[in-house]
């Protein structure tokens, strides 16, 4: 190989962007970049601070006090926001239910962008997100866009945030992601739409490992 190689993958909310996306660094030993984890890290700094999303100053100033990292162990990737690490408390409703409004600011994406593509300027990286695909990485040599069926989406969800958050119900869930859903398709910066050349992987009625498979099948051939 004499080139970096970018697998991007976008898609909707709850689809197991991220664990395909671990699963494919993991198999190709490439490294795996969570963007949604630095959309919900500022986020989380957003409600702590109690920024005022219509401040620009305020918002500007934020993002220079914001300083994120990512460690690996295991092939699980963590991030420290300001050297704490928040990986657990990012992904809880609070964040969930805000992330959508403060990644669709202008400000905020276009310093994750640069900070997304200085990542992939040296290694062979898989990145997962939104706009991987059509404004991060346009050139990427392998784009994926996943989606599944709603409900079956809303169930997933639901399994992984009950475990923390049990007076949670389904249906609150459900509402959750067609409200986000909303939010990343209609935003009028970066919204959440599939790139031309981007392969479709609707995995509602598939298993973990063959959807991995169907992936590492529209790598291998960059691989030679």
């Amino acid at each position: 190989m004499d080139k970096n190689i970018v697998v991007a993958i976008d898609g909707y909310s709850s689809c197991g962007k991220s664990t395909l996306a671990k699963a494919l660094a993991k198999k190709l030993h490439f490294i795996y970049i969570d963007s949604g984890a630095m959309y919900r890290a500022v986020t989380l700094y957003f409600l702590r601070n109690n920024i005022d999303l219509t401040n620009h100053d305020q918002i500007a100033q934020a993002l220079k006090n914001i300083h994120l990292n990512f460690h690996s162990r295991d092939y699980q990737t963590h991030i420290l926001l300001n050297d704490e690490e928040v990986s657990d408390e990012i992904r809880l409703m609070p964040v969930t239910e805000n992330v959508s409004s403060i990644a669709a600011l202008h400000e905020v994406r276009v310093e994750m962008v640069k900070q997304q593509q200085r990542m992939g300027r040296s290694k062979n990286i898989i990145m997962d997100g939104r706009d991987i695909g059509t404004v991060v990485f346009p050139n990427a040599q392998v784009k994926l866009f996943m989606t599944a069926d709603p409900k079956i989406r809303a169930e997933r969800r639901y399994k992984e945030v009950v475990i923390k958050e049990p007076h949670i119900s389904l249906e609150e869930v459900f509402e959750s992601l067609a409200h986000r859903d909303y939010q990343d398709t209609t935003r009028a910066e970066s919204p959440l739409t599939r790139a031309e050349d981007a392969i479709i992987l609707d995995n509602t009625d598939l298993t973990p490992d063959e959807q991995l498979a169907f992936a590492i099948s529209k790598v291998e051939p960059f691989l030679k």
